[in-house]
């Protein structure tokens, strides 16, 4: 072959090469589009995901009925928690091994891992509403959270007796975890008495994280991923997920 037509075939191949790689990246793009506001609609978002497909070629991996690697980016999630809901801010998930049906109407991942982050406003709802009676008439009631530092939550609560407010809200600080669906926020130590107007008010243990001790439950998660962590963060708490055989569209 001469060296006109090795250079005329590797002109050839360079064309064909890029050709593909935009029919691929076209592909994946409109993929991900299709995949955004599927999960949207199946799974009552108030806003459409982000879905970002990895690995190179995608046409590829569809022919082999797996993709390798797919980022899913959730804001504004409203999970169930008991009859009522809880806002997460993000929602980010990591698939790993996702197998589609022939006609891709649905979709399983082999493994997921991701971050969520609910705002302390949020958590606070998970508090008692409604006062809760201490000793000697006095009642308490969380009205704030927020960064205690150190992984700790500052839990403020607000105490009362004969309708007269304390001067000053009473803080604890309180450690946070998780334990099934639910994330626990526990007080490290509770004050032993507290000075109202004048009079010393005990504070049995058991009362008293009445008051300050709370869960939040959340349910619902997408595609069944589990909570699996939760840290005190500036803002709200970080949550890491994680999931088997995790169903991204049915």
């Amino acid at each position: 072959m001469s060296k006109r037509a090795i250079r005329i075939l590797l002109i050839v191949v360079v064309i064909l090469g890029g050709l593909f790689v935009a029919a691929d990246r076209l592909a994946v793009n409109f993929a991900e589009g299709e995949a955004a506001d599927k999960m949207r609609t199946s799974e009552g978002l108030s806003e459409t995901p982000d879905v970002s497909i990895k690995g190179f070629p995608f046409l590829t991996q569809v022919m082999g009925g797996e993709l390798d690697d797919v980022e899913v980016g959730i804001k504004n999630y409203d999970a169930k928690s008991g009859s009522d809901s809880i806002r997460i801010a993000d929602l980010t998930a990591h698939m790993k091994g996702v197998e589609f049906s022939g006609d891709y109407s649905s979709a399983t991942a082999a493994t997921a891992t991701g971050t969520a982050h609910v705002s302390y406003d949020e958590l606070l709802k998970a508090s008692k509403s409604e006062p809760v009676e201490l000793p000697l008439g006095a009642t308490g009631k969380v009205v704030g959270l927020s960064d205690g530092g150190n992984g700790k939550i500052k839990v403020e609560v607000e105490v009362s007796k004969g309708g007269a407010k304390l001067p000053k809200p009473v803080h604890v600080l309180s450690s946070v975890r998780v334990e099934g669906d639910n994330i626990r926020v526990h007080a490290d130590r509770i004050p032993k008495s507290l000075n109202v107007l004048g009079v010393s008010i005990p504070l049995p243990e058991g009362t008293a994280r009445n008051v300050t001790d709370f869960d939040q439950r959340i349910e619902d998660l997408p595609a069944g991923i589990k909570l699996e962590k939760v840290e005190a963060a500036p803002d709200g708490v970080d949550m890491s997920v994680s999931g088997s055989n995790v169903r991204l569209a049915s």
